[in-house]
C-alpha cells in the first residue's frame, strides 16, 4: 500500500486524506442515524396516552429520554401545550429547523470529497505523464517502450485511487441523504399528530 501511494506521488496524500474523512465521516453519520431512528408511531401514541392522563411533566420526561429529533420537536410542543395555536406551531417548527442542521451535519463533507477525489486523480495523472514526457524529451527521445509505459501506468495510479475513493462516497452520500429525508418526514408526521393532539378541542379538555 505505501508502495503504491509512494508511486502515484504527492497528489496520493490529499487522496488518502479523502478516504479517511469518507470513512469518519460514514460511521458517525450511520451512527447518529441509527440512534434517531424510533419507532414513531409507538411514541406519538404513548405520548397520547400520557397526555389523556394530564401528566405532562411526565410526558416531559419521556421525550427527554428518548434520543432523536423526534422526541425533541414533540418536547418543545408539549412544553407550549396550553398556549394558542399558532404558537405551538411556531414553537414546533422552531425545533425542527434547529434539528435538521444536525442530521445533515458534515454531509456536504462527504459530497465534496466526492466531487474531489477524481479531480485530484486525474490532477496526479496529469501531472505524472508531464513528468514522464519532460523525461523523454531529456533522452531526445531515446526511450523504450517499457520505460514509457511504467511512467503512463505509474501516472494513472492516482486516477484509480480517485475513483476507488469517490464512487462508494457518491453512493454513500445519496444512501445518508435518503436517511435524513426519511427522518425528516418522520419529523412531519409526528409534528401533525401532535398538532392534532394538543388543538382539538377535546384532547385540550382531557389535558
Amino acid at each position: 500500500m505505501f508502495r503504491i501511494i509512494e508511486m502515484g506521488g504527492p497528489v496520493m496524500y490529499p487522496i488518502v486524506l479523502c478516504s479517511i474523512l469518507f470513512v469518519a465521516i460514514l460511521i458517525e453519520r450511520l451512527y447518529h442515524y441509527h440512534r434517531a431512528r424510533i419507532d414513531t408511531g409507538e411514541f406519538i401514541s404513548g405520548i397520547r396516552n400520557i397526555l389523556k392522563k394530564k401528566s405532562v411533566p411526565e410526558a416531559l420526561s419521556i421525550c427527554d429520554a428518548t434520543p432523536g429529533p423526534v422526541a425533541h420537536i414533540v418536547k418543545a410542543g408539549i412544553l407550549k401545550h396550553d398556549r394558542p395555536k399558532e404558537e405551538i406551531k411556531e414553537s414546533i417548527g422552531d425545533a425542527a429547523h434547529r434539528e435538521i442542521p444536525r442530521l445533515e451535519k458534515n454531509l456536504n463533507v462527504l459530497a465534496t470529497v466526492a466531487h474531489v477525489a477524481p479531480l485530484l486523480g486525474l490532477l496526479g495523472t496529469v501531472l505524472g505523464m508531464i513528468s514522464a514526457f519532460q523525461e523523454i524529451q531529456r533522452e531526445a527521445g531515446r526511450v523504450n517502450a517499457g520505460d514509457l509505459a511504467g511512467g503512463i501506468w505509474e501516472a494513472l495510479i492516482t486516477t484509480a485511487a480517485g475513483l476507488c475513493v469517490a464512487i462508494p462516497a457518491y453512493v454513500a452520500y445519496n444512501y445518508l441523504v435518503s436517511r435524513v429525508g426519511a427522518l425528516i418526514l418522520d419529523m412531519e408526521r409526528s409534528a401533525a399528530e401532535l398538532m392534532d393532539l394538543l388543538t382539538s378541542e377535546r384532547e385540550i379538555h382531557e389535558i
